[in-house]
C-alpha cells in the first residue's frame, strides 16, 4: 500500500529535475499525477514514461492556470495535493539586473505560486482537505550574490506559505514549503566542474543533493504521515544553512 494511494496531485514543472523525481515517487506511492509543464516535450515525455497526465501550463498566466485546475476538477472530481515546483533563474548583480529580468522571475516563481495556490485552495476548501507544497530555496534564508530576483521570489514563497497555513488550516488544508540546497539538476548541469566541487565542499555532508532527496521530502509532507505538520519550511540542503 502506497503512502499516496487514491490521491490526485498536480506537480508544476514536473517534466524534469526535482519535479520529475517527485512525479515518479508520487506515482510509485499510488497517486494519480498531473504534470503541469510549460515545455511540452519534457512534460509529455515524462507523463508517458510514468503513466501520468500532462497539461501544458504557463503558471504565470491566470487563464492557463484556471484551465489546468478546471481540467483536474472535471476529470477527477477532486485535488488532494499541489506541488508548486516550477521555477526559473535569471541571475544578475543588481547593477546589471534589468526590470524585465526581475519581472520574469517574479511572475513564475511568486505570481505562479499564488495563482496555483489560490486555484487549488478553492477546490480543497470545498472538499475539506488538501495539501499545498511550495518550492522555496535555502537562499531565501541568507540571500545569495547575483540573485536579487530569485531570492526575492523564494523569500516571498516562504511568507505566502505561512500566511496560507494560518488561513487554510480551518478548512483542513495543510501548507508547507521545501527549501532545497545544492541539487544536481538540468539547471546546474552547465556549471564548470571546479565550481561544482567548490560548492559541494561548502556542504557539511560534502556532496550535492539529488532530485530524489527533495522528492522524498515532498512525498512525506504530502502524505498522511505529516498530518500535523503545517506552516513549516523543510530545508533539504545537507546542512548548508547551519
Amino acid at each position: 500500500m502506497g503512502l499516496l494511494d487514491g490521491k490526485v496531485a498536480i506537480i508544476t514543472g514536473g517534466g524534469r529535475g526535482i519535479g520529475k523525481a517527485t512525479a515518479q515517487q508520487f506515482v510509485e506511492e499510488g497517486a494519480t499525477v498531473v504534470i503541469a509543464e510549460f515545455d511540452e516535450n519534457s512534460g509529455q515525455s515524462t507523463a508517458n514514461q510514468l503513466g501520468a497526465h500532462f497539461v501544458k501550463t504557463d503558471i504565470s498566466n491566470e487563464k492557463s492556470v484556471n484551465a489546468l485546475f478546471e481540467f483536474v476538477k472535471s476529470e477527477f472530481g477532486r485535488l488532494d495535493i499541489l506541488v508548486n515546483n516550477a521555477g526559473v533563474l535569471m541571475d544578475s548583480t543588481l547593477k546589471k539586473l534589468e526590470s524585465d529580468q526581475f519581472d520574469a522571475v517574479i511572475n513564475v516563481n511568486l505570481r505562479g505560486v499564488y495563482l496555483c495556490g489560490k486555484a487549488a485552495a478553492d477546490i480543497m476548501r470545498e472538499q475539506g482537505s488538501g495539501v499545498i507544497l511550495n518550492a522555496s530555496s535555502v537562499v531565501a534564508h541568507n540571500g545569495n550574490f547575483g540573485q536579487t530576483n530569485y531570492v526575492a521570489s523564494k523569500t516571498g514563497v516562504i511568507g505566502m506559505t505561512k500566511v496560507w497555513a494560518r488561513e487554510l488550516g480551518k478548512d483542513g488544508i495543510r501548507v508547507n514549503a521545501v527549501a532545497p540546497g545544492f541539487i544536481q539538476t538540468d539547471m546546474t548541469a552547465g556549471m564548470p566542474e571546479k565550481i561544482v566541487q567548490m560548492m559541494g565542499e561548502k556542504v557539511p555532508l560534502k556532496r550535492w543533493g539529488q532530485p530524489e532527496d527533495v522528492a522524498n521530502a515532498y512525498t512525506f509532507l504530502a502524505s498522511d504521515e505529516a498530518s500535523y505538520i503545517s506552516g513549516t519550511v523543510l530545508n533539504v540542503d545537507g546542512g548548508v544553512v547551519v
